[in-house]
């Protein structure tokens, strides 16, 4: 089964972002219990509450988002096995979707085909990434010690 995500997201307003510290707060003070859920209240339009119970897991996500949310950052929630077109996959390396294809044919990053679309696996993009990010900060490590060495009187 072919499960594709859209990245839309917009950024949150400042009473989105308001709401998003305050809750993001209040809810991190449940965190450091041991229990495997928690229950919370959630109030509908004519104020009466309901009680939820979630997995504390969930609760520590929650407190993530919201902690991106308070600083403004648009959020958007993809599941680990998620797959996602070429295009998808370009905007979350900020690369060309041209470019992104090149990577997939040359073997950099491991996709399938779903007919004659490419799809890559979220899990593998973030991997990719992830060693692009450690590759790059290696580099710019190197090229200061030798910025040093020569001594170009960077500090």
């Amino acid at each position: 089964m072919i499960q594709s995500t859209t990245f839309e997201a917009s950024l949150p307003v400042a009473r989105e972002v308001a709401a998003a510290t305050q809750g993001q707060r209040a809810l991190a003070a449940f965190l450091s219990t041991q229990l495997e859920t928690q229950r919370i209240q959630i109030f509908d339009d004519k104020n009466e509450a309901h009680a939820v119970e979630l997995p504390t897991s969930a609760l520590r996500l929650l407190v993530d988002i919201l902690s991106e949310l308070a600083e403004g950052n648009a959020v958007k929630v993809v599941p680990i096995h998620a797959e996602l077109t070429s295009q998808e996959a370009a905007d979350m390396l900020n690369v060309s979707r041209p470019h992104l294809v090149k990577l997939l044919e040359s073997g950099a990053l491991p996709f399938h085909k779903a007919g004659k679309h490419r799809r890559v696996r979220f899990s593998d993009l973030m991997a990719y990434k992830a060693a692009q990010e450690q590759r790059s900060a290696a580099a710019m490590e190197e090229l200061a010690a030798q910025a040093q060495a020569l001594q170009m009187g960077y500090e």
